[in-house]
């Protein structure tokens, strides 16, 4: 996508810097002390991105809706490089925000309805379809790799737009979500546990929605079961943390139902350590937040 820098934006940011090297720079030169001109060039930029974006959108969801599971996941590689060319500036983010007002362009709506679905519902139950003039519609179920990504996109559409989680509670997000966590692999498990937390993030419906599912005791299930993949587990840890200390960090039912299934141990550990280096930028709070996670399966191992 990746919204290309625009060659009129070029001429009147450097005209100076490259005088002479083009038949433009003269007239670039002295049209950068007008600001007419300057907010010409700023308005035709704003144009340019949102057609950028929204062509992105287009092109990403139409493959995003196709019958074959490698279809969807070229789609999803899109949707998600896009997504991280978004993020990328503020303005950029704008314009995504303004797109997903339109219904054709949003995506979280796609995702549950293709990528996310539950294909137990296709299971074809009679043969009466044979004899009917239109033809049966069946798609591939999804892969693997096909519900990770699809799990990133909802994460980063859930992060860059806060209307998305809105949008993912009327497909009944954290359902299907938990419905992943409790018969998927290790891989869309991991995902899964990140997507939870930008779904529940300054949305009380879906936090009600993880209450309503037993979220806590599935996950403490996980970090309690050493036959599980340790980075699942550590994962797992990373998650009641951040729960904690950014989702819903008030709710004192939570450290309760921590306490009851992992200990008090390891409730207290992880209660005091939510609470970690607010004041740390984002890569020292990353690794920080894996050595706690790390401490906190310690302490359940030992429970």
């Amino acid at each position: 996508m990746y919204l290309k820098k625009a060659f009129w934006s070029d001429a009147l940011t450097g005209a100076g810097a490259g005088a002479g090297n083009t038949p433009y720079d003269v007239s670039a030169s002295s049209l950068t002390t007008s600001p007419e001109i300057e907010e010409l060039v700023k308005s035709l930029d704003n144009d340019r991105l949102y057609r950028e974006v929204t062509l992105a959108l287009r092109t990403g969801l139409k493959d995003a809706r196709a019958e074959f599971s490698f279809l969807r996941l070229r789609a999803l590689r899109t949707l998600l490089n896009f997504l991280r060319s978004v993020a990328s500036s503020d303005s950029t983010i704008a314009l995504f925000s303004q797109s997903q007002s339109i219904p054709e362009l949003q995506v979280v709506p796609v995702l549950f309805q293709h990528s996310l679905k539950d294909w137990d519902d296709q299971k074809v139950a009679n043969l009466d379809h044979i004899f009917d003039v239109e033809p049966l519609k069946i798609a591939g179920p999804s892969s693997d790799a096909e519900v990770a990504l699809a799990l990133r996109v909802l994460e980063g559409c859930c992060l860059l737009h806060r209307q998305s989680s809105v949008l993912a509670h009327e497909h009944k997000a954290i359902h299907v979500l938990m419905n992943i966590l409790s018969t998927r692999g290790a891989l869309e498990r991991g995902v899964c546990l990140d997507a939870l937390v930008s779904l529940m993030l300054d949305s009380s419906s879906n936090q009600m929605d993880f209450d309503e599912c037993n979220g806590i005791e599935e996950v403490a299930l996980l970090i309690r079961d050493q036959q599980v993949d340790e980075n699942l587990r550590l994962k797992c840890g990373e998650f009641l943390l951040l729960l904690i200390g950014h989702v819903n960090g008030r709710d004192l039912s939570i450290h309760e139902d921590i306490k009851r299934l992992l200990g008090e141990k390891s409730a207290s550990l992880i209660w005091a350590a939510s609470q970690f280096g607010s004041t740390l930028d984002p890569e020292q709070r990353l690794t920080a937040l894996q050595i706690q996670a790390r401490r906190v399966l310690e302490s359940v191992d030992l429970y």
